[in-house]
């Protein structure tokens, strides 16, 4: 279980680091600095339609790119690469609804004294906006922990005895590990199972936690 536990944890985490600031970033440019209208309408309809594909399709195309195409193999870069592509338009679009949230009178008197478009956006935009974001972030997290077949996609392996040292190693993550568990008819098995999806929540939960923490966080400095 040791060895499906670090799986997850290395790859959605690491998905994390790609999603969450792309996610975010691409909000911006969509919603505060793109000056083309035609162009905004397709990026942010294409955007919406990625969030609803299905997860395979991204576990195909990070093999064909990934995995052959970069070299990469069936390692957990690979994984991470391609679950956080999988999250990124949900990031997005949860991210541009929060900065489309922020009072435009508040934008508007802080170009009036001089300020930037970049001071704008530092100071004004996303402190404002950023607890909406991590919602976003949390779903993500949420999606990429709980997905088993883009990763049984790239990965291959249902079970594997040796830890993961670094993120070029094979891997497998506990959704796989808790489905060859309980495909087994032997009782220890299903106790193992059992224990694995506990395991699964708790991780869960502890990514939850962290962005629920940093949400509050900023929650705080906006009411003051």
């Amino acid at each position: 279980m040791r060895s499906a536990f670090l799986g997850s944890f290395w790859t959605v985490s690491l998905s994390a680091l790609v999603s969450i600031p792309l996610g975010i970033a691409s909000a911006l440019y969509l919603t505060e600095w793109s000056s083309h209208r035609r162009l905004r309408r397709f990026l942010e309809f294409n955007m919406a339609n990625l969030a609803g594909v299905p997860s395979i399709i991204f576990g195909l195309v990070g093999l064909s790119i990934l995995t052959y195409g970069l070299g990469l193999g069936r390692s957990i870069i690979a994984g991470a690469f391609t679950l956080g592509i999988m999250t990124l338009p949900l990031v997005t679009v949860s991210a541009a609804e929060a900065i489309k949230s922020v009072p435009e009178a508040l934008k508007h008197g802080a170009y009036a004294l001089g300020a930037t478009k970049l001071q704008v956006t530092r100071h004004i935009i996303l402190p404002r906006s950023l607890p909406m974001m991590m919602t976003g972030a949390i779903l993500a997290i949420s999606r990429a922990i709980g997905e088993a077949a883009p990763i049984l996609v790239i990965s291959g392996l249902l079970f594997i005895r040796t830890d993961p040292t670094s993120v070029f190693d094979r891997f497998t993550v506990m959704p796989l590990q808790i489905f060859n568990w309980v495909s087994r008819p032997q009782p220890a098995f299903q106790e193992l199972s059992s224990a694995a999806i506990i395991v699964l929540l708790a991780l869960l939960m502890m990514f939850n936690a962290a962005a629920i923490a940093i949400r509050y966080r900023y929650q705080r400095r906006v009411m003051l």
